[in-house]
């Protein structure tokens, strides 16, 4: 198949599971209803917490996560297939993956991807951010096969680090997937250059689906759920304060097409690493 229409949902989050799953899964029905075959959610979509303990308290062993059945419900329901976003699953006595699944029309958990860069970083103002305080980075990069070809998964902060992205384009990628909880400060400053950028360097489309607005404990999230297509082009994007759904045809022919005209993904040069250089005496 070359062809689908992907959607990507945008949430509000609170800290409590059962809420949140039940707002997103009626963005899912929505999404379904308007003929998509992939249906994205956000990073933490099951539960928005600032702070270790609030953390640790909601993540589940994956056994019993109750956001697990739920999305695998609804891939059968819709018979789409579905990115569950992103759930803090525990792995230790005092810390969780965060978690994302990729479920087939069937339910069947297709793939899952634990996110490897920590979001670890002082913005100012008092806003600070230690997530490997409470998370246990992932290890492999994830390629997961579907009836599109590749889909590659990655989540948020990922999108900083544009290696892991070529090695995802370079194993059979064409689709790459961001669901996120970009802050305000940086997704009013970075989100849309990052995330194009992305689309550029690899060739792929790019599903960000994204959190929105004030959150547990007053955190905010930028919002702008992206779909972009591999020249950069966004052809859909989420509002800056509001749930919804955003959906985009992508035609797969695309990649090959624009892989064809700027083959930067496959033009990799050796070269030695970087010294300093003295100046001119």
């Amino acid at each position: 198949m070359t062809t689908l229409t992907a959607a990507c949902v945008q949430v509000n989050a609170g800290p409590d599971l059962g809420p949140n799953i039940d707002a997103a899964l009626a963005l899912g029905r929505e999404a379904a209803g308007r003929g998509a075959d992939l249906v994205a959610f956000p990073e933490n979509v099951a539960a928005m917490t600032f702070g270790r303990e609030y953390v640790l308290a909601r993540a589940r062993v994956e056994a019993e996560h109750p956001a697990i059945p739920a999305f695998q419900g609804l891939a059968r329901e819709t018979g789409a297939w579905v990115l569950a976003g992103t759930l803090a699953i525990r792995v230790e006595e005092e810390r969780a993956a965060n978690r994302a699944y990729l479920l087939d029309p069937d339910g069947n958990i297709a793939a899952t991807y634990d996110k490897i860069h920590m979001f670890d970083v002082d913005l100012g103002g008092g806003e600070s951010y230690r997530e490997s305080d409470t998370m246990r980075p992932g290890e492999e990069a994830v390629v997961a096969e579907t009836p599109w070809g590749g889909v590659g998964l990655t989540v948020c902060y990922d999108v900083r680090f544009p290696h892991l992205y070529r090695d995802l384009a370079r194993a059979g990628a064409n689709i790459l997937t961001i669901p996120a909880a970009f802050t305000r400060v940086t997704g009013e400053g970075h989100w849309h250059t990052l995330v194009r950028a992305r689309a550029i360097e690899t060739g792929c489309f790019v599903l960000a689906p994204a959190q929105c607005g004030t959150h547990h404990r007053g955190r905010e999230t930028y919002g702008h759920s992206l779909i972009v297509d591999p020249w950069g082009t966004v052809l859909a994007e989420g509002a800056a304060e509001e749930p919804g759904v955003v959906t985009a045809e992508l035609d797969l022919d695309r990649v090959a097409e624009i892989r064809g005209k700027v083959p930067a993904l496959w033009g990799d040069r050796q070269y030695k690493p970087a010294r300093r250089h003295a100046g001119a005496p």
